[in-house]
């Protein structure tokens, strides 16, 4: 096979460190999943052990039974040494950005967590649209960074066209404000977090909403967060209801947080 396009992650990885990113796309992406002619799914960049692979299989066929899942990474001894996980509909391949599925599939579904972030910010608009290109015409690339146990996790979702919304999904008794977060921003964001970038500004706005909401504390973290969001969607372009707050998360559209330079344009 040709050479695979990227370089080897550090292969960090934990049982159950995705589930939060697993949860969303089963809520948000349930309905292009069920129609899918293909029903495949992409794990990128899985790492040392193929745990989030195993888990993305099990979560993603609550939605479609008959999902097949392939773990994609580019060091070798990191697929032999997962293919004693492979089961039907669950197989483990040697690649990278180039996302070799063969025969001309497409997924509709490609996850890569934690894959950028050695990376250049330079770098992520080639990278986001080659793997654009690769998905299926209703498919899906989320990409984002995340803590080393899942608590804190940050993603860009993205569709063939390019990206269209961020979300910020956190454990909410581990957070003392919501610019916590920033740390976990991807590499597309975490380097325009400061004065005059979209995504400090929001950031700031949402600490802000985050102070005025304290009192709700006294009824959890979770009514708080639901508040503090609530307050937030009437200055920035929130795209998901109370369903999702309560989960911890909200989403906003792209737009809003994208660098004010349009580094972060997909080349056409």
């Amino acid at each position: 096979m040709d050479k695979p396009v990227g370089t080897v992650t550090r292969g960090t990885t934990n049982p159950n460190r995705l589930r939060r990113m697993d949860r969303w796309v089963a809520a948000c992406h349930a309905a292009p999943l069920r129609h899918a002619v293909d029903p495949v799914a992409v794990d990128l960049g899985y790492g040392a052990a193929p745990w989030t692979a195993v888990e993305l299989l099990d979560r993603l066929r609550r939605v479609r039974p008959d999902t097949e899942v392939v773990g994609i990474e580019i060091e070798p001894a990191r697929v032999a040494a997962a293919g004693r996980f492979a089961r039907p509909g669950l197989s483990f391949r040697r690649g990278g950005f180039e996302v070799p599925l063969g025969a001309g599939r497409r997924p509709v579904l490609i996850r890569a967590a934690n894959v950028l972030r050695q990376y250049d910010e330079g770098e992520v608009a080639a990278v986001w649209a080659a793997l654009c290109s690769r998905l299926a015409p209703e498919g899906l690339l989320v990409e984002g960074t995340c803590d080393e146990i899942g608590r804190r996790h940050v993603w860009v979702a993205l569709g063939p066209e390019g990206p269209r919304t961020v979300t910020f999904a956190a454990r909410l008794g581990s957070l003392a404000a919501p610019s916590d977060l920033a740390e976990r921003l991807p590499k597309a964001l975490i380097h325009r977090n400061a004065p005059g970038e979209p995504v400090h500004a929001f950031l700031l706005d949402f600490d802000r909403a985050w102070a005025a909401a304290a009192p709700f504390g006294a009824f959890g973290a979770r009514q708080r967060w639901v508040q503090a969001v609530r307050s937030l969607a009437g200055a920035w372009p929130v795209v998901d209801g109370p369903a999702r707050w309560r989960q911890g998360e909200v989403t906003v559209a792209w737009s809003a947080l994208a660098p004010r330079d349009g580094a972060l344009s997909l080349p056409v």
